[in-house]
């Protein structure tokens, strides 16, 4: 996900799309432990979609445009 592309959604859709990633890493966590991930690098993507959805989140809230 790009930044551009977060930025153009709704606070409702920002939350939904953080609760998917969460649980997207909530199963990739499960992968690792269970020796079944294939794709390591998708953690370290959703980590840091999750940080950019967070992020974007909080600059609307605090009523700041981008």
């Amino acid at each position: 996900m790009k930044a551009a592309d977060a930025r153009g959604m709704s606070p409702d859709q920002l939350n939904d799309e953080l609760a998917k990633l969460k649980k997207e890493q909530f199963n990739l966590r499960f992968q690792k432990a269970t020796g079944q991930m294939e794709k390591t690098a998708r953690v370290k993507q959703v980590r840091r979609d999750i940080a950019r959805i967070k992020t974007i989140a909080a600059e609307k809230a605090a009523g700041k445009k981008g």
